[in-house]
C-alpha cells in the first residue's frame, strides 16, 4: 500500500512528531509515587472504617491489618481472611477500593499502557499535522549538509516544528527529532514519501543527499509534486549541476567547489574565510539577509542606504549593487543586505 493512502495510525514509525524527552528514572519514580498514594489512601479508608471489617482471628483490625488488607486487595490477591462485613464497608469497597485497585494496576502496567497511549497520541498528532501542514521546509537528507542547512534555518528564526526531515537512516532521524524537527522515515526519491512529508504544500525543499544521482531523482520527484516550491539542491561535482537545474532545482550549490575555494582562500587570506563563515552563520555576528524596500527608499540608490546592500532582487532576478539595473530602487524590489545579529554586549 502507498504511504499516501495509509491511515494515520499506520504512519506511526514513519512520521515522528517531536516530543519532550522524559527521564526514565523520573517516569518510574512518578509511577511508584502514584502506586504508593493509592495504597496509602486505601489503608486510610480501611482503618477509619475498621469496625466494619471482620478478621478471621476475631481480634479486630489494626493499622497493620489495614495495610495488609489494602495491599492484598489492590494487588487483587484477596486471601479473604479480612473481609468487609458492614454495609458501609462493602459500599466503600465497591465505590472506592475497586477504583483504587484499577488505578493501582494501571500504575503497575504503566509502561505497556504508555506505549499504547503514545502510539494513539502520535496517530492523532500525525492526522492533525497532515491536515494543517503547509508553507514548511522539507529537508531531504540529514547528513553533514542537511544538518548545516537546518542549523542555518533555525538560526534565521524558522520554527523547528515547521521543518520536516526525510531520511532512511534512523540515527539521523533520531538526531533531528531530538531538536524538535518532524521526521519522515523513507527515501526522498519516492513520490509517496515526499507526499507524506507534505512536499506538495511546502514553501521550500532542500535536497541534500550524499550522492549526486540521488539528488537528481529527488529533485525530479519534488518538482513534480511541488511546482511552485523553492527547490535548493546540493551536488558534489560541477558536471552534475546542469542535471539538477534541468530536473527543476531553482538553486544548485556545488559543495566540493565551494569548500575548495574556501580552502584556497584560507592559505592566503584566512581572515576572509572567517568573515565568509560569519556571514553564513545567521544567528551570530553578521549575516546576509533579504528585506522589502521601504516607501522612503523608492527612487534612491541602494548604495546610499545605511545598510550594506549587496544586491537588488527584482522580478525574481538578482542584480548586484554595481549593476546598472540597481541604480534606482523600484516598487516591489527586495534588498539583499548585511545585517547585524550579534546581541548588544556580546561583540
Amino acid at each position: 500500500m502507498s504511504l499516501t493512502d495509509a491511515a494515520s495510525h499506520s504512519l506511526v514509525g514513519v512520521i515522528r512528531m517531536p516530543d519532550q524527552v522524559q527521564s526514565p528514572v523520573r517516569a518510574i519514580l512518578k509511577r511508584v509515587i502514584g502506586a504508593m498514594a493509592a495504597l496509602l489512601l486505601a489503608v486510610l479508608i480501611v482503618y477509619l472504617d475498621r469496625d466494619g471489617y471482620r478478621d478471621v482471628n476475631e481480634d479486630g483490625v489494626s493499622l497493620l491489618d489495614s495495610f495488609y488488607y489494602a495491599t492484598v486487595s489492590l494487588s487483587t490477591t484477596g486471601y479473604g481472611d479480612i473481609t468487609p462485613a458492614s454495609s458501609s464497608a462493602r459500599l466503600i469497597n465497591v465505590l472506592v477500593i475497586t477504583p483504587l485497585r484499577v488505578l493501582f494496576l494501571i500504575v503497575l502496567v504503566g509502561t505497556t499502557l504508555e506505549v499504547l497511549t503514545e502510539r494513539s497520541r502520535q496517530a492523532l498528532r500525525i492526522q492533525k499535522w497532515r491536515r494543517v501542514v503547509r508553507d514548511h521546509v522539507v529537508v531531504v537528507g540529514y547528513g553533514t549538509k542537511g544538518r548545516s542547512a537546518v542549523a542555518a534555518l533555525l538560526g534565521d528564526g524558522v520554527e523547528p516544528g515547521s521543518i520536516v526531515v526525510v531520511d532512511t537512516v534512523q540515527e539521523s532521524l533520531d538526531a533531528a527529532s531530538a531538536i524538535g524537527l518532524v521526521t519522515v522515515h523513507g527515501s526522498g526519491t519516492r513520490n509517496d514519501v515526499l507526499r507524506v512529508a507534505g512536499a506538495a504544500r511546502a514553501r521550500a525543499i532542500v535536497v541534500a543527499p550524499s550522492r549526486d544521482d540521488t539528488a537528481v531523482l529527488v529533485t525530479l520527484t519534488a518538482r513534480e509534486l511541488a511546482p511552485k516550491a523553492q527547490i535548493v539542491a546540493s551536488v558534489r561535482e560541477r558536471e552534475n549541476e546542469h542535471l539538477l537545474k534541468q530536473s527543476g532545482a531553482d538553486s544548485v550549490v556545488v559543495s566540493s567547489e565551494t569548500a575548495g575555494r574556501l580552502l584556497g582562500m584560507a592559505t592566503a587570506t584566512p581572515s576572509v574565510v572567517a568573515m565568509v563563515e560569519d556571514l553564513l552563520t545567521p544567528d551570530a555576528g553578521l549575516a546576509i539577509s533579504e528585506r522589502d524596500v521601504e516607501p522612503g527608499e523608492i527612487g534612491g540608490s541602494p548604495r546610499h542606504l545605511p545598510d550594506i546592500v549587496l544586491g537588488v532582487v527584482r522580478g525574481g532576478t538578482l542584480y548586484r549593487v554595481d549593476a546598472p539595473e540597481a541604480d534606482a530602487i523600484e516598487p516591489g524590489d527586495r534588498l539583499l543586505y548585511v545585517k547585524k545579529v550579534t546581541p548588544p554586549g556580546e561583540e
